[in-house]
């Protein structure tokens, strides 16, 4: 736990990308008029949800308004209320929002992070950007590993970030299976301990749930299979 504690210290620091850095502190600095008497988080993004956790959730980076403003993880922005509604319905959240960091909000067995930390020009990181912040994850999902059973990724960014990184503890195959809504695969551990199930979901964006793409039992379902795993 105390390991875990470090490295999500270590991330808040990172400047590794001078794109992202630009970005984040200049959202921080102007604000969005709604929230201009508040205080901007403005920096990375770390992991939220205990270090013993049996299920992760990866998405894909802090949103510039939402994470990027209350410094936690889909906490003050639409997307998060609609996941945190579906995780509170299944059993995995002690409360169905998320505004700030104080809002006593708590996750059972679930730790929720990305693969990018900072928030992105347009929701879009580059791929040497996504590739740079790679360590994090890799570290981050290493010392989950003990009890980490399953992921749920959301959606094909995501997806595609996460299975290199899965890759240096579980049996990837080749050609990478494809992300789909509903998906579930299997890896194996290289060295024979317990598999992981990998459960593809829609991304929680807007886009997604104004549209009716995602619907609410649509990720409850996907985050039951994935709780469900033993």
């Amino acid at each position: 736990m105390r390991e875990l504690a470090e490295l999500d210290a270590e991330v808040t620091s990172c400047r590794a990308c001078p794109r992202l850095v630009a970005w984040r502190e200049e959202v921080a600095r102007v604000k969005r008029a709604s929230f201009r008497d508040q205080h901007y988080w403005g920096r990375p993004v770390p992991g939220f949800g205990p270090a013993d956790a049996r299920l992760a959730i990866v998405g894909l980076a802090p949103a510039a308004h939402g994470a990027n403003r209350t410094g936690r993880m889909f906490t003050g922005d639409r997307s998060g209320d609609f996941l945190y509604a579906a995780m509170h319905a299944v059993g995995l959240a002690s409360q169905p929002t998320a505004e700030h960091i104080g809002d006593g909000l708590e996750l059972y067995g679930t730790r929720i992070t990305a693969p990018v930390k900072c928030a992105p020009p347009e929701n879009k990181p580059t791929p040497e950007e996504r590739d740079t912040c790679r360590p994090w994850l890799v570290r981050e999902l290493d010392l989950l590993r003990p009890t980490l059973r399953a992921v749920v990724v959301l959606g094909g960014f995501g997806w595609q970030a996460l299975l290199p990184v899965l890759a240096a503890s579980w049996k990837v195959p080749t050609p990478r299976p494809k992300f789909g809504h509903g998906v579930e695969v299997v890896l194996p551990a290289l060295d024979g301990g317990t598999p992981l199930h990998v459960f593809g979901c829609f991304h929680v964006s807007q886009q997604n749930t104004f549209t009716g793409r995602l619907t609410q039992e649509m990720a409850r379902d996907v985050l039951r299979r994935a709780a469900a795993v033993g």
